[in-house]
Parts: C-alpha cells; structure tokens; sequence
C-alpha cells in the first residue's frame, strides 16, 4: 500500500546539503519542527513529515495506527520520493517510529537523532496505567475529554505538559498551534486519530521479545544522537543512560531548563549537535569499526558522554 505524506521540504541554500527527515510526536505535526529548521537550513534539506492520521496527512484507510504502520508509511514515502540515507530525527512517539524504521530499514537511514524517545522505560508503578491505555474505549475517552477543552484550556496544559518554561511559547507560536487545532477539530477522524495514537504507545511498551524497541535498538548500528531535556515531565532523564547503552553507536546530548521538546525550547544546540554528528559521519572512513569516537572496535566509554555542539569536544554536561 502506498503513503503520500503531507509535509514541508525546505532547501538549503547548499544544493549539495544532506537531508534531514523530521517525525513529529503524538498530536504533533510539521510546524513543531519550525525552530529547528530555521537553524539547519543554512546547510542541511529539511523534510518535515505529517504521520498518517496527523497535520494535513491523510488517516490509513482501516483507521488503525501502530508504531510499525507509521514506521512503513515514512520508509514508503522515503522510497518513492528518492530519499534515501538521511539524517532521520523524531521527537517523542516520532523518536520510537524512527527507532523501527532504522532498526528495519538501515540503507534509508545515515544518521538516527532522537529527541526525548518514547521508549519503554516507566517505572513499574506507572505500568499499570500505561496498560490501561490498551482497554478498549480508554484512549477515545481521554480524547473526548480533550477535545472538549476550550482552544486555550487546551494550549495551555500542552506547554505545561511538554515545555520546562511554558513562557518560552510565544504569541506568534499559540497563535500558530491554536489555528492549527481549530482546523483539527473539524476532522471527523481527528478524536479517533489521536485515541489510536495513545493506544499505538501503549501496544508498543508491551511488546516483547525481538519485537521490542530495546532489542531494536541493540541491533541498530547507525550513528545516533539522543537529546533529553533534563526537566522532562514525559520522559524522564534518568532514563537517558539505558537508551545510551542501548545503541552501538551513540553521543548523548542533555540540556537544563528544558522539557519534552528540545527542539522547540533550544533549537540552537540541538541544531549544533545535529550538524556535528553530520559532518562527523561525513568524515568517517568506509571500514567502519566502533564508531564512538574513533576508538577502537570494542572499546566503549565507562558512561554517558553528552555530544557537544563543538565537535572537537568529547563530553559536555549541558549547553
């Protein structure tokens, strides 16, 4: 089955730039990538990708959204637009499509970025009420409950929910988010797009075996970044060291005073980490071997190292 994805391609002013592919979150859609680009256009393509069922992207024909059907619809569009190795970067529920996409298609993926990964790591006492998300009804209530909400309610619970100073959500930033939830609110598939996705998480989070996103990860030898906010209230940043030992090939950049979307909050040293690790894989040779750093194989670091915008430095605490 064929995906056409809504979204913004943006050029940069080097018509040689690599591309970076930008998956939004859960409820997200392209514009939440806007600071970000703004500060790699200057040297990278910029594809902002609507997920089916969110932005301006069509729902999937059956209604039913997973990890593993967002994941094939991306890496469907990736193909039938001559996108291939780029520089792929998802935020939160974006993060965990781009992890499978990685994990089950790596010739379409140079560099893997993920910033604040919904990955399966709650604490056991949250287990229970991340299962129910899975009961039958649960999710389109809590969707119902949302939309009821006026536009402002609403806006205002996000910030707080995702950013670590909802100050940093301007006037022109509401304005833009409020106009774009006016026009959701109108789909007749917006309720029960946004109840799949809440269900998508929690199906993932339950899944076992090879299936998992953790087994995934330890097969992806990409080159990876992975950004946490250190004042995160979605995903933790105690979390942070599991994922960076998860993935072979990893830096691990963490930013004070900021929330669930970097991206958003400090788009300028997300920006400079992202254009690191590009020109860095620009660089490498061929051959490969343990790409952390340039060490030898089989060589890891004793912790996290936190990638710096400054690529000649080898740990950071925070920017």
């Amino acid at each position: 089955m064929q995906h056409t994805l809504a979204g913004e391609y943006v050029r940069s002013t080097d018509p040689d730039a690599d591309t970076a592919v930008l998956l939004h979150g859960l409820g997200g859609w392209t514009h939440n990538w806007a600071a970000l680009i703004d500060r790699l256009r200057p040297s990278v393509h910029c594809l902002a990708l609507d997920l089916p069922g969110f932005g301006r992207s069509a729902p999937p024909p059956d209604g039913v959204v997973t990890v593993e059907r967002q994941a094939a619809a991306v890496a469907d569009h990736l193909d039938r637009t001559g996108h291939h190795r780029v520089h792929l970067v998802g935020n939160s529920l974006g993060g965990l499509i781009a992890l499978h996409l990685t994990a089950r298609r790596p010739d379409l993926v140079a560099t893997l970025t993920l910033v604040s990964p919904l990955l399966p790591t709650v604490p056991p006492a949250q287990a229970l009420r991340v299962a129910l998300l899975g009961v039958p009804g649960t999710p389109r209530l809590y969707s119902r409950r949302l939309a009821a909400q006026s536009p402002d309610r609403q806006l205002d619970d996000l910030y707080r929910l995702i950013y670590a100073d909802p100050a940093l959500a301007g006037a022109e930033q509401r304005a833009v988010e409020a106009g774009e939830r006016a026009r959701r609110a109108q789909l007749p598939y917006a309720q029960d797009m946004l109840a799949e996705g809440v269900r998508s998480v929690a199906r993932a989070f339950l899944r076992r075996g090879e299936a998992s996103a953790w087994r995934q990860a330890h097969r992806i030898t990409t080159p990876t970044l992975l950004v946490y906010g250190r004042d995160d209230r979605l995903v933790p940043v105690r979390t942070a060291p599991r994922a960076y030992a998860a993935f072979r090939d990893a830096r691990l950049l963490t930013l004070p005073g900021v929330g669930h979307v970097a991206m958003q909050e400090r788009p300028a040293p997300v920006a400079a980490a992202l254009r690191a690790l590009i020109a860095e894989t620009g660089r490498r040779s061929p051959s490969g071997g343990d790409r952390r750093r340039g060490m030898a194989p089989g060589h890891r670091p004793a912790g996290p190292v936190a990638a710096s915008p400054d690529p000649s430095s080898a740990r950071t605490t925070g920017v």
